[in-house]
């Protein structure tokens, strides 16, 4: 088996899941956008919705869910990072937080999970 980095197994499942979300008629605005040193995986337009979106990949010998690892630190980050965006491009628009997790075998097949409405801001903030 040949041994990957942390950021192949990343990068690969970002691509997977742009290639997911498209499929799925989402309209994907940004990739890897990095704001005060806080990244957003992808932005993308779901309808009239703005979608952030954290992906999490691992490949199939690991013993956590990879959405496990979006913690309240990293909703954070990604919250903050998301009103920047909102601010900085001056949009009104609803705006979601999804998390997408893939797990990736060792044929390269892949296993993805679309959290939609992972997380709210409301509940993060005072935590």
């Amino acid at each position: 088996m040949k041994m990957t980095s942390t950021t192949d197994t990343g990068n690969s499942g970002e691509n997977i899941a742009k290639e997911f979300l498209i499929k799925k008629n989402y309209k994907i605005l940004n990739s890897k956008w990095i704001s005060n040193h806080k990244e957003i995986d992808i932005i993308a337009i779901d309808n009239d919705v703005l979608v952030i979106i954290e992906v999490k990949t691992r490949h199939s010998n690991c013993l956590i869910e990879p959405e496990v690892s979006v913690n309240r630190t990293k909703q954070r980050n990604l919250v903050y990072a998301a009103e920047n965006y909102v601010n900085r491009f001056d949009i009104n628009m609803e705006v979601r937080f999804d998390i997408i997790s893939i797990i990736i075998n060792d044929n390269g097949e892949h296993i993805i999970n679309h959290i939609e409405d992972a997380f709210y801001p409301t509940q993060i903030r005072n935590k």
